[in-house]
Formats: structure tokens, C-alpha cells, sequence
């Protein structure tokens, strides 16, 4: 089996977010400004914060795409205008599928505000085709002990199979389209190569330690996303480094559909995306209620 060509490797910004924290983005940004299906993917941390210096995402609406919250270090929490509550730790998944528009609050817990701690997580858009870009609002809240892990005979590559399937295990995560969302670890001197539909679209974002990707033996370190190209049925990776190699490989099927975006609006047309700011500013969205 022949390998993903690299298309190319790109570097993160550094962008403010919510009331304030820190995010690292590889897209949206100039000159790549989504990878259809994926709209953005943003990484917060890892960083300490001090007792009463944890910010969040107050409420904020969305419309016509799915966020996916992963939780590495931290407790966050999460309200929405459905009457929906609940709370994230580490190794928690949350996969929240907007549809036709929820007002949403992500916050740090209470308890963590208090103490201050480590922080770490992702946060992934994941367009909705137009077939469900009106459909209802649905959450899948799934705890680190239900997301299936799996390993190589000897141990030196792991994955925890957030969406899709690697290694003979395969998520509980329903999704809308065809995705794989795997968080893999390679220890050093390891190389694996995961089998990729060719239809998907795929790009791996590392965020520890360095590595190679594909036939070319591309190099990206950590705060690097790398593109890879629609020319085989799978992608291959190797740690070239002294450290374990940290990454999420996200792949998906293109909708190749007319996009128009603006802030937390996604949909298919500009009279599509007026509604949506006339609902929420008009309060069909709702409100959170504490």
C-alpha cells in the first residue's frame, strides 16, 4: 500500500479566544482558511493558570456545524439554551452538534477556577452538510473510560479513537459524515502507517515532540499542522525525535458544498446566514437559564 504525499506543513498563530486565553490555530488563518470538512481547530495550552485566572466562553451562539471539545487537562463546563448542563475532565469528549442553533456557555468549573491548575484541550469545527444544517441539537458527552485505546504488539504506538476506527478499535462517537478523529502517541524511534479512505481529506496536528510524515519523510514539529494529499489509502508517520510524538490525525469526507461563515454562523447561503443573526438577535436561539 502506497502512502499520503505531503501537500504542506503549517505553522499555528497565536489569537485570543473567548473572554481572553490563549489559543494555538493552524486554520482559519490566511491562506488556509478551512480544510472541508474541518472549519478550525484550536488548541488551548498547555499552561498553569493561578487561582482566579481561568477564563472561558461565556454564552455565545451556533448554527449550521458540530464543535468537538477534548479535554486533556482541566475541568470545563457546559450550558446550553436546550436546559443542557454538564462537565468535562481529562480524557472527556464532547461532541456538540448545533444544527439549526443553540446558545452555549464553555466555562472552567468553579471548583478549578478556585484553585487555578493545568490546562490543556482542542476544540474542533466540523462543518454540517445542508441536509442537516436544520436539524435539531444533539449532544454526545463521552467520558475518557468509553473512548477505545488501543496499542501496537510492542507497545510503542498508542491511539485513543476519538471518531473512526485504528488498530481494530472503533468509536463509540456517531458521526453526521465519515470522520476519524485519533490522538496518537509514538515513542521514540516508532513509525506507523493508518489506513486513510482516499475520498477523506486528512491533515495531522502535532503537539509534542517531532516527527516524519509521509514517503518524503516530511518534518514537523510540535505547533505544526501537516496537510497530506488525496493520492493513496493511507498516511504514514515516524518519530524521528528523543521524545514521545504527540498528535491528532483528523481525516473526513469533503462536502464540497457552497460555504458562507461568519463568527459562529456556518451555512450554505448569504440569505442563510442573515437568518441566522436575525434568530439569535431576535432570542429563537434561547437563552441560558442558571
Amino acid at each position: 500500500m502506497s502512502t499520503r504525499s505531503i501537500l504542506k506543513v503549517v505553522q499555528t498563530v497565536r489569537t485570543l479566544e473567548g473572554e481572553g486565553f490563549v489559543v494555538r490555530r493552524p486554520f482559519p488563518v490566511p491562506g488556509l482558511m478551512q480544510f472541508d470538512p474541518f472549519l478550525l481547530l484550536d488548541e488551548v495550552g498547555p499552561v498553569t493558570v493561578l487561582p482566579g485566572e481561568a477564563k472561558g466562553a461565556p454564552d455565545h451562539p451556533h448554527r449550521g456545524f458540530e464543535t468537538v471539545s477534548y479535554i486533556l487537562e482541566g475541568r470545563h463546563e457546559h450550558r446550553d439554551s436546550e436546559g443542557h448542563a454538564g462537565e468535562l475532565g481529562p480524557g472527556d469528549v464532547q461532541w456538540m452538534t448545533a444544527g439549526a442553533g443553540v446558545v452555549h456557555s464553555e466555562t472552567p468549573t468553579r471548583e478549578f477556577a478556585r484553585t487555578g491548575g493545568r490546562m490543556h484541550a482542542f476544540q474542533v469545527w466540523v462543518n454540517l452538510p445542508r441536509r442537516d444544517k436544520m436539524m435539531p441539537p444533539r449532544y454526545q458527552d463521552i467520558p475518557s473510560e468509553r473512548i477505545p485505546v488501543a496499542s501496537t504488539p510492542d507497545g510503542k504506538v498508542r491511539v485513543k479513537v476519538i471518531a473512526g476506527e485504528s488498530l481494530g478499535a472503533r468509536a463509540v462517537i456517531d458521526t453526521r459524515t465519515p470522520i476519524q478523529y485519533l490522538h496518537f502517541t509514538l515513542e521514540p524511534g516508532s513509525r506507523f502507517e493508518q489506513p486513510v479512505p482516499r475520498d477523506h481529506n486528512a491533515f495531522a496536528y502535532v503537539f509534542g515532540g517531532e516527527g516524519t510524515f509521509g514517503p518524503e519523510g516530511t518534518r514537523a514539529v510540535d505547533g505544526q499542522v501537516v496537510l497530506f494529499a488525496n493520492d493513496s489509502d493511507s498516511v504514514v508517520m515516524a518519530n524521528t525525535g528523543a521524545e514521545p510524538l504527540q498528535l491528532l490525525l483528523l481525516t473526513g469526507v469533503p462536502l464540497k458544498e457552497p460555504m458562507v461563515r461568519y463568527g459562529p454562523f456556518v451555512m450554505n447561503t448569504e440569505a442563510e446566514l442573515y437568518q441566522a443573526f436575525e434568530d439569535y438577535q431576535s432570542g429563537r436561539m434561547g437563552r441560558i437559564l442558571r
